[in-house]
């Protein structure tokens, strides 16, 4: 039994300014940093430190030194790299990031290796053994569905977070999708609605399953989340209340901790209530993958 999750793999490299610069504006720096981006990357360094069982990172890197750097950072995290693969002649993904005083940022990111798998996708033999397959929509669309595709033959329940929203192909991600986790923004572009409360996003996370998951997990940051199921119903899990000082890694840490008590069994209530304090708990601390939880506190969270 284990965890497979496909996607993207980034170097962040990120400037702190007083402000955000306009066009045809130079300005100075007061700090620049480096650090481990991209959603895959964040979801596996959340899966690996939540869940029981092994976690597979599959993704790309190019033939530069920043390969050596993303291999580092991973390995660091004690993420299992033997799955990453080097797409020749490709560069590393990178995101240049501004941040000011404000905590306002603006983000440009360059996909490189991670834009460039075949459109067949990673070699089904990843999926081998999974019992949770994990997707996001930093890899090419192609690329993706048949990946997924290839977990579901292999028998793994494939969670979906549909993030950075695409505007093609959303039909056929979600029909490959047994479970799909769309926040506010997303499942209003999906939906053609935004979510306001609990009953809304009760009624959304339904009309989602009318597109063919099993489960639709409707987050709606601080106010909690909302769910419905074929099986079990729907309804909504209260929000767990944090001091949150940055929200970057609060998504990613949601769905590292769902294929993380999914893939150990975990009832459906407790999975969600599981996944929803590891992503709030990744609001009290800066950064993406160095804010994910430890298990420990994830529950002790959910115990009070």
């Amino acid at each position: 039994m284990s965890i497979t999750i496909f996607g993207s793999v980034n170097l962040d490299m990120t400037v702190s300014v007083q402000h955000l610069p306009v066009a045809g504006e130079t300005s100075h720096a007061g700090s620049f940093q480096t650090g481990l981006g991209g959603k895959g990357a964040n979801q596996a360094v959340a899966a690996t430190r939540l869940a029981t069982c092994p976690v597979k990172f599959v993704a790309a890197v190019g033939e530069d030194s920043f390969a050596d750097k993303l291999r580092a950072d991973l390995e660091a995290m004690t993420v299992d790299t033997s799955h990453l693969v080097t797409i020749n002649g490709a560069e590393s993904g990178i995101a240049l990031i501004h941040v000011d005083e404000s905590s306002q940022n603006s983000i440009t990111v360059v996909g490189g290796a991670n834009m460039a798998w075949p459109d067949e996708g990673p070699d089904a033999d990843v999926f081998k053994g999974a019992k949770v397959a994990l997707f996001q929509l930093e890899t090419p669309l192609d690329a993706t569905i048949a990946a997924m595709r290839k977990a579901k033959a292999a028998g793994a329940t494939v969670i979906l977070d549909p993030a950075p929203i695409s505007e093609g192909h959303m039909d056929a991600l979600i029909a490959q999708a047994d479970i799909i986790t769309p926040n506010e923004t997303e499942t209003a572009a999906i939906t053609g609605t935004m979510p306001g409360n609990f009953l809304e996003a009760e009624t959304l996370a339904k009309r989602l399953l009318a597109m063919g998951p099993k489960l639709a997990v409707v987050k709606l940051g601080a106010k909690g989340l909302a769910y419905a199921s074929r099986e079990e119903g729907s309804g909504h899990i209260d929000p767990y209340y944090v001091k949150a000082i940055d929200t970057v890694a609060a998504g990613d840490s949601f769905n590292g901790g769902l294929a993380a008590a999914l893939a150990e069994g975990k009832s459906l209530l407790d999975a969600l209530k599981f996944a929803a304090a590891a992503g709030a708990l990744a609001t009290t601390r800066r950064g993406a993958g160095e804010a994910v939880p430890s298990r420990a506190e994830v529950e002790a969270l959910v115990a009070g």
